[in-house]
């Protein structure tokens, strides 16, 4: 921290009235601190919008305070959206020409939802490919997300994503694989964290296009690796911006769809991630709807599951957050740079360890 709350985007309020520390504009102004601009590509669904859009706001103001970050939210007009979506875009986000015009130090991009076989056929594909290509000479690097990193590593190593038997849906534990890499500094050595994706990149095809995977589940795969520079673009296919009850939001949207007809199938309860009190409760709601048919459906039962959604991994993600940032934070000051650390190379992070 700390933020800097540079519009009326209500995610500014919102975390404010949380307890964070959300400097106004005109605060800001008045203190000698290193500033950040940070874009942010949000493709995620209507219905995860503003939630996504806070996640990563409250994720990046959660770090030291190392500078004061501007985070701009943007996205791409190739994205159907309702009316409602649209109007908040409209009044908060920003447009990429715009900030492309001014300048970012880094960009995160989200996940989005996907209707076709291939990646390429989106209608996203080809400006979030655009998009891409700016950062490589505009930005010191690029965080991916979940979707975000299978459509980076489609584009730029030719790596075609595996569909899965069934959605890898939970909190599992993984392991540090590069302790050594700066991004894991301070960083446990087994840790949570959540994932929510139908497709997989696995270590294999990682390796095999000199990408260097940093942490790994046995049960789901690789969570963050990094493209063969050490740290341009930094892949997640797991979500360490998602909050304690962010799975359990997506379970609701899951059911809920299921009752629309939206979907075939009932959702699975996520893995992992309620208490056993929990799992029970969301199991009895799924043998109610069940015996429901096609009658009247119970409500879901969201304040009853919340007190039991722990968050075992927003630490780990903060941490990790923390020194991407703080290697952006480097890279971008160069004066300091060449003043404290002579001989760095800009272009090798790992120096910077």
């Amino acid at each position: 921290m700390p933020l800097v709350a540079h519009n009326e985007l209500p995610t500014f309020k919102r975390l404010r009235d949380d307890g964070n520390v959300v400097l106004s504009l005109d605060r800001a102004q008045h203190q000698d601190i290193r500033e950040l601009h940070i874009g942010l590509l949000n493709m995620m669904p209507d219905a995860a919008l503003t939630a996504t859009e806070r996640q990563f706001i409250h994720l990046v103001g959660s770090c030291n305070p190392i500078a004061q970050f501007f985070v701009y939210p943007f996205s791409l007009p190739e994205l159907d959206r309702g009316e409602k979506a649209l109007e908040h875009i409209r009044r908060y986000y920003f447009e990429f020409e715009e900030l492309a015009e001014k300048g970012l130090d880094a960009l995160i991009i989200t996940g989005a939802n996907v209707i076709n076989p291939s990646l390429d056929q989106e209608a996203f594909w080809e400006p979030l490919i655009n998009i891409a290509h700016w950062a490589e000479n505009n930005v010191a690097s690029v965080f991916c997300s979940c979707l975000a990193t299978h459509a980076l590593v489609k584009h730029y190593h030719g790596i075609d994503r595996r569909h899965l038997p069934q959605k890898q849906w939970g909190v599992y534990s993984h392991k540090v694989t590069r302790p050594d890499h700066p991004i894991l500094r301070d960083v446990n050595t087994r840790f949570d964290a959540p994932h929510s994706r139908f497709n997989d990149v696995s270590r294999e095809q990682f390796e095999a296009a000199g990408c260097s995977v940093l942490a790994e589940s046995e049960e789901v795969g690789v969570h963050l690796a990094v493209s063969p520079d050490q740290f341009r673009v930094i892949y997640f296919q797991g979500h360490p911006e998602y909050g304690a009850v962010s799975l359990l939001k997506e379970f609701k949207r899951e059911a809920n769809r299921y009752l629309n007809g939206e979907r075939d199938k009932l959702p699975r309860i996520p893995e992992n991630f309620l208490t056993r009190q929990g799992e029970e409760i969301a199991a009895a709601y799924i043998a109610t709807i069940k015996e429901a048919g096609g009658d009247a459906a119970p409500e879901f039962p969201e304040d009853e599951l919340r007190p039991h959604c722990d968050n075992t991994w927003g630490d780990t993600g903060k941490a990790i957050v923390n020194n991407w940032l703080g290697l952006v934070y480097q890279l971008t000051n160069l004066d300091r740079k060449q003043q404290f650390m002579p001989g760095v190379d800009p272009n090798d992070p790992l120096q910077l360890r």
